[in-house]
């Protein structure tokens, strides 16, 4: 039987990796013009290292409802990455990504709904705190001025809701007992089969210098290998409080690496965004140890989730 409490340390792992990641992934685009919709094709191949690793470990499941939930965790995941490519070339990413980063409460919405999960009241309070977190953090410094909607706010809402969902299918996957290397093994095959629509957005393969490709690599790998964590954070813990904190704190670890290598400074909203996060991530795992300390009260008819 699985200990519950490790997805603290894989929830740890990926806002490690993620955070890193979100530093330094628009380095090829300002370096060198490398397109979006490359960087999401040297992704969908990077996804493959990780998934082998996972697969030398455990076996591979063939249930079908093993490949329903992988594939479609997979599907929304990549999917909403080629609706923000196309989001980005005709809307403000200023405004784009707030509504992108409240993808947790779908996330929430469905576990509760769907699975049946209950979150304490510590746990409530910490995820509105996440929530707001996200959003805060998202804010741009200065004044952009105002933009009209458009196509991009119904794109990026159709990605939050889709990143959201691609966490829910995640959780029942674990549910179903499906082991994390195969979840992670039909993530992989899920973006690769969209590598072709890719580079028909791009109109063929770019030009470009090696050192593009390889910069993209290097971090798109950290990219990969957060998101086998976030299957396995996902697999040990509850969806209602892993998916805030994952995406709450890795931005956190991205502000404050911004401002070691690119000597910038978060806003104030930032910096408020920060102490929000911090402190609700903080209360969603005293809360989660409190309930696993207590002793077993419901009735044995409920679900349980990661049980």
């Amino acid at each position: 039987m699985r200990d519950k409490r490790t997805w603290i340390l894989y929830a740890g792992l990926l806002v490690l990796f993620w955070g890193v990641w979100g530093a330094f992934s628009s380095q090829p685009t300002e370096r060198y013009g490398y397109p979006n919709e490359m960087i999401y094709v040297i992704w969908a191949f990077t996804m493959i290292l990780p998934a082998a690793f996972a697969l030398r470990r455990q076996r591979f499941d063939r249930r079908p409802i093993a490949a329903v939930y992988g594939l479609a965790a997979g599907l929304t995941g990549a999917g909403g990455q080629l609706l923000l490519f196309q989001a980005l070339s005709n809307g403000p990413a200023y405004l784009i990504f707030p509504v992108v980063s409240l993808s947790p409460v779908i996330t929430v919405l469905m576990a509760v709904a769907l699975l049946r999960e209950r979150i304490g009241r510590l746990a409530v309070i910490g995820v509105v705190a996440a929530l707001i977190a996200i959003v805060l953090i998202s804010i741009p410094a200065g004044d952009h001025g105002s933009a009209g909607t458009g196509s991009w706010l119904l794109l990026s809402i159709l990605i939050c809701v889709a990143w959201g969902a691609q966490a829910f299918f995640m959780r029942k996957a674990a549910l179903a007992d499906v082991n994390d290397a195969t979840t992670f093994g039909w993530m992989t095959v899920s973006g690769l089969l969209l590598v072709p629509v890719a580079v028909l957005m791009m109109g063929g393969l770019p030009d470009a210098p090696w050192q593009a490709p390889a910069l993209t690599a290097g971090t798109q790998v950290l990219n990969a290998v957060g998101a086998l964590f976030l299957v396995m954070a996902l697999s040990r813990g509850k969806a209602s409080v892993v998916a805030p904190v994952t995406n709450a704190l890795a931005p956190v670890l991205t502000i404050v690496l911004s401002l070691v290598v690119y000597q910038t400074l978060p806003t104030i909203w930032g910096t408020i965004g920060i102490v929000l996060a911090l402190g609700g991530s903080t209360l969603m795992v005293y809360a989660d140890e409190k309930r696993e300390e207590e002793p077993e009260t419901r009735d044995p008819s409920t679900p349980v989730a990661g049980a």
